[in-house]
């Protein structure tokens, strides 16, 4: 049913989100940092050194926003690709490879009423440590240079702080800062990952009509989520440039897509966009993985028919 369906998305959205929140901040750090003003090496070295800035819960920041919106978004995607599936099966007979992507454009497009504004916040939230820590670098380096300077304080700001500034400079559309990009991901990852699980999940089933064990469902949705995650991680990194509202020392700013690409391109060379792609594999693997595994158990459905019984 579909309530059963919605529950099962958001039980397993906030699970994968709190398992792995800290790689995907890593993610938007290093996608974020371009050339000459690089905080980071890598991805431990990005977690190390905001645990000894920020301290441990600091690798989750943001992660209030993700976890309050990652229920419906997950919730959207999946229903969404159940629905598009079950219509445009012709009387029960398997999907075409077409079909099946179409399915996954028509979720990837559903999802980004929830995901643009989502990642939006997520984005300024997860990122200001690291122009925190860049302009303190700058600060010591000038006190060094020129004598005693004053400290820099990082005024942090939460998500309601952040979405009231946009709402009132530009209204609901400045929530939606990114959508074309954000689309530009989703879409694709939907049609590349949505079909390839099917297939995989399907090779673990002894019969059509008894479910994959779990633990085929769980590896196909890790290896389905990472190769998705790399195929797009481009445009991944495009969406998250975009829609950085502020800036570290001497960073780009970009008037849209292509001029993001462009930038990147001459600047930063090729290999940029593809910055992040380890953390986004990290990431998207077990969040998918438990998504699937979650969804296809049917939590939801337990719980849903405990009702009836807990009423009598």
């Amino acid at each position: 049913s579909l309530p059963a369906k919605l529950i099962n998305g958001g039980i397993a959205g906030l699970i994968g989100v709190t398992c792995v929140f800290p790689i995907d901040l890593a993610k938007t750090r290093l996608q974020n940092q371009q050339n000459g003003q690089r905080m980071y090496s890598s991805m431990s070295d990005c977690l190390i050194k905001t645990i000894r800035s920020e301290g441990y819960f600091g690798m989750y920041r943001g992660a209030a926003v993700n976890l309050t919106l990652v229920t419906p978004e997950k919730a959207i995607k999946l229903a969404a690709n159940d629905f598009f599936r079950h219509h445009l099966s012709k009387d029960g007979k398997k999907l075409t490879l077409l079909r099946e992507m179409l399915a996954g454009c028509g979720a990837g497009t559903c999802q980004v009423i929830v995901t643009t504004p989502m990642e939006m916040l997520k984005i300024q939230l997860q990122d200001a440590g690291r122009i925190a820590a860049q302009k303190k670098l700058m600060a010591a380096q000038l006190s060094a240079t020129a004598g005693a300077a004053e400290p820099v304080v990082e005024a942090r700001t939460t998500a309601m702080q952040i979405t009231r500034e946009l709402l009132r400079s530009k209204g609901v559309a400045g929530l939606y800062k990114g959508l074309g990009a954000t689309l530009l991901r989703d879409v694709p990852f939907s049609i590349v990952y949505f079909p390839l699980f099917a297939n995989l999940n399907k090779l673990g089933q002894k019969d059509p009509d008894v479910k994959a064990p779990f633990y085929v469902s769980f590896l196909s949705g890790c290896v389905a989520g990472s190769t998705a995650a790399v195929a797009v991680n481009p445009c991944d990194v495009i969406k998250t440039r975009l829609q950085s509202l502020q800036r570290g020392v001497n960073e780009d700013t970009y008037s849209g897509i292509l001029d993001c690409t462009k930038k990147i391109w001459q600047k930063e060379g090729p290999s940029a966009f593809f910055k992040g792609a380890y953390c986004r594999a990290l990431v998207i693997a077990p969040l998918f993985g438990i998504a699937q595994v979650v969804y296809f158990i049917g939590i939801a459905e337990f719980l849903l028919d405990l009702l009836p019984k807990h009423r009598a």
